[in-house]
């Protein structure tokens, strides 16, 4: 039986998508910013090509001046990355950060820093984040990568961190086996004109060319590691394709006076794999619900299996447009989103590209439905990046992973709209005609531009 046939099956009995960039897209996350994910990159290094990074960012919109007491990550959360090999929707490999605070002001004084800081040592800095982060396996026990990692702090401003670079710099720290991660806050990658969410650029296209996020900042683990660590069996020859998520786990918090006490199981609060899934997809109601389910469960929610099949902004475009919507069910959707891209699914790309189904160690009948940012490890670096990835024919781009230079609003509005590779729709052509970030991005580990130090109110 085909992967078309197969999957349609498993669809019919109700399999859906979860969360996906998530810039405040549900109710409850929303008012927890310290673990809400925003976006997930993962692409082959360009300057060490035998290295995949992965790159993940939480609490979004930060103010570059928004002191005295900034952009902390929470204590005792579980921040993490997970791969999956055998496209089970089950993570076979688990990178997790878990932070601790040492906070030095007391009751002596309100400031961040309260002298100008070179060194994450310098005695002035004095609230400092700490992270344990471990490689977590099934069936193994844990195994400890990083035992006291110091996270970059906020950057509190020129006149306090005249180089926060060089701070950057020496939060890097370099892992065991290979590879390397870091903690730091930095500007958000994502870029886009969010007044789409004002009836689609207001309702007559005027409303576009302005990236929101421009000025604000993120607080961003990356971590770039060899492929044979992410590989099934450690094999990126024959297992070249890996599924990419995000998620954040938290303990509930015991109120008191003063105070806010973790107690009990952890709990995942919030998941991120594709972008715009969840803030486009999803309606409002089932937002909070997906944002708690792994992916391994996607495939048994049939209350969300009709936003892929039968997605919302088609018809919006089409009602203020008049743009037609493509006909439904979009069985394409489906490939993108939830089994990746393969020539045995019979949809629109025709190319062996994403599938986990490509990996040849892997057993068929474990597969499920599961949304999941898919990476085929195998496909080589395009020297000149275009920033509509497999769109244009690059097929290093989006879906095939996420590079930082994807313009993956652009793609998915013309995705939506039924653009298949060399073939886009010619209305919406300009999209939000926000192309690329504000700040570059860098051509080393870990890429990610430098956080914003003036507030997003003020000239450059």
């Amino acid at each position: 039986m085909s992967l078309a046939v197969a999957g349609t099956a498993v669809l019919g009995s109700g399999a859906g998508v979860s969360t996906a960039s998530s810039h405040r897209e549900a109710p409850l996350i929303a008012a927890d910013p310290q673990v809400d994910n925003t976006d997930v990159y993962a692409f082959t290094s360009p300057d060490q090509q035998d290295s995949v990074t992965l790159v993940a960012n939480w609490l979004p919109f930060q103010e570059p001046n928004g002191g005295p007491n900034f952009y902390p990550w929470a204590d005792g959360a579980h921040y993490d990355i997970n791969i999956d090999s055998q496209g089970t929707g089950k993570p076979d490999l688990t990178y997790r950060w878990t932070f601790h605070t040492e906070d030095q002001r007391g009751t002596n004084t309100f400031l961040y820093n309260n002298g100008v800081v070179n060194n994450l040592t310098d005695p002035t800095l004095l609230f400092r984040q700490y992270y344990t982060l471990q490689e977590l396996r099934p069936g193994c026990d844990p195994v400890t990568l990083v035992e006291h990692g110091t996270a970059a702090p906020s950057d509190t401003g020129r006149a306090s961190m005249p180089n926060y670079a060089g701070l950057r710099q020496q939060a890097t720290v370099q892992l065991p086996g290979g590879g390397q991660t870091v903690a730091t806050q930095a500007a958000d990658p994502f870029f886009l004109d969010l007044r789409v969410f004002d009836l689609l650029y207001g309702g007559n296209l005027s409303e576009v060319g302005q990236n929101t996020l421009a000025g604000y900042n993120v607080n961003t683990l990356s971590i770039q590691v060899p492929k044979s660590r992410l590989a099934y069996k450690g094999d990126a020859t024959r297992n070249p394709v890996i599924g990419v998520w995000s998620s954040t786990e938290k303990q509930t918090l015991k109120l008191s006076p003063g105070k806010a006490t973790p107690s009990g199981k952890f709990v995942q609060v919030s998941r991120l794999g594709n972008p715009l899934v969840n803030e486009v997809v999803l309606p409002a109601g089932l937002k909070d619900a997906f944002n708690s389910l792994p992916p391994s469960e996607d495939h048994n929610q049939p209350a969300v299996v009709n936003k892929v099949l039968n997605p919302e902004v088609p018809q919006l475009i089409q009602a203020i447009y008049g743009l037609p919507a493509p006909a439904t069910p979009r069985t394409d959707l489906q490939e993108i989103f939830l089994t990746g891209i393969a020539k045995a699914t019979g949809g629109p790309y025709q190319v062996d590209l994403n599938s986990q189904l490509l990996n040849k160690d892997i057993d068929p009948n474990c597969f499920v439905p599961a949304e999941e940012l898919r990476l085929n490890m195998s496909t080589p670096v395009t020297p000149n990046p275009n920033r509509l990835g497999v769109l244009a024919g690059d097929f290093q781009g989006f879906p095939n992973g996420r590079r930082l230079t994807d313009d993956v609003v652009d793609i998915a509005l013309q995705v939506m709209e039924g653009a298949t590779p060399g073939n886009l729709i010619p209305a919406l052509a300009a999209g939000d005609q926000v192309n690329t970030a504000d700040k570059p991005f860098g051509t080393t580990f870990p890429y990610v531009a430098l956080p914003y130090d003036k507030a997003v109110n003020q000239p450059n």
